[in-house]
């Protein structure tokens, strides 16, 4: 007589349940499973689970939320974890991390927000490069302050981002910057030939491009590699005009570093989505220095983004079902 197969239960919020129920059914095909959720008894039981934005909420990596625990406890409890879909490109949240050692296969949603990233990065860069710092100050004050007064703009075409990554958002963010007459040096881990408009160095080459950069881009992931990347040392090599755009992680520039340089205004100012500590502490000096634009960790929001992070999930749903390998799978 042959044994029925426990159905393969999947982790999942109230929400993402309701949204996405019967595609997954339809990605499970005749692969029985259940869906449940972390306040059910049998969710230690999961075998599967798919992190969705509304779980994370307002949590970062460094505040969680009691919501956000909630789930985590469970994801911690479930010893017979084997797969968890996130909703994040970056995996370095430390209840990632602890999955992974624990050998469960941790898959991202690469690639779903890099097409909002990548515009957030250049309205950072188009918001220093034509003053709105200055602009924005000024109305606030009511003062009628033309640039002609303050210093006039430099012309963006012909100038040089040096972009450090070459994922999704690092090619989003340099086809922009072509379409703008800007030149592009990409920094990465391995050489490659060179396109129009785009050179590439290796990491190791980083200090010989930054004294030619107008702009540097950080778009890499956070790895004991890029972990503190950008320090004293490097940021003195830019030039006294120079902007910086950081949409990777906080802590691939040392802070305590690029504070003293913006304040002394070593090179010309900044734009942070991220930060060493989420949220960024009140007392921060970047809140009220004049050169730097800050934003809350926001660069991949809108309102496509959970529908596409959902598709790279049913699509990892489907291949799991089948046993082939999925997208956008972490490294161990």
């Amino acid at each position: 007589m042959s044994v029925e197969a426990a159905p393969v239960r999947i982790l999942m919020s109230a929400h993402a349940a309701a949204r996405l129920g019967a595609e997954v059914a339809a990605a499970m095909g005749s692969l029985p499973h259940t869906l449940v959720a972390p306040q059910d008894d049998d969710a230690i039981r999961a075998d599967v689970a798919f992190v969705s934005r509304d779980v994370t909420g307002l949590s970062t990596k460094h505040d969680i939320q009691p919501t956000t625990q909630a789930f985590y406890d469970v994801l911690r409890a479930a010893s017979g974890l084997r797969w968890v879909q996130i909703h994040s490109a970056g995996a370095d949240r430390p209840m990632y991390q602890e999955l992974r050692q624990r050998g469960v296969l941790v898959t991202t949603a690469s690639g779903a927000s890099a097409p909002v990233v990548a515009q957030t990065a250049v309205l950072g860069l188009l918001a220093l490069a034509r003053h709105w710092p200055l602009l924005i100050a000024a109305q606030r004050e009511h003062r009628w302050s033309a640039l002609v007064a303050s210093g006039l703009p430099r012309d963006l075409q012909g100038q040089t981002a040096v972009l450090v990554g070459w994922g999704p958002v690092g090619q989003e963010i340099a086809r922009l910057l072509l379409a703008l007459g800007l030149k592009v040096v990409v920094v990465r881990r391995q050489a490659a030939a060179g396109a129009q408009g785009v050179g590439f160095v290796t990491s190791a080459e980083l200090h010989k491009v930054l004294p030619g950069a107008d702009w540097l881009l950080l778009a890499c992931p956070l790895s004991p590699q890029t972990r503190g990347l950008i320090g004293a040392a490097e940021l003195a090599l830019l030039q006294r005009h120079a902007g910086l755009i950081n949409i990777s992680r906080g802590e691939v520039i040392d802070e305590a570093a690029l504070i003293r340089a913006l304040a002394a205004k070593e090179f010309g100012g900044a734009y942070l989505d991220v930060h060493a500590q989420e949220p960024l502490p009140p007392e921060s000096p970047l809140w009220d220095l004049p050169n730097v634009i800050v934003t809350p960790h926001s660069a991949g929001f809108s309102d496509g983004n959970e529908r596409r992070v959902a598709a790279i999930f049913l699509d990892n749903l489907e291949r799991w079902a089948r046993g082939e390998p999925l997208l956008n799978a972490v490294a161990p």
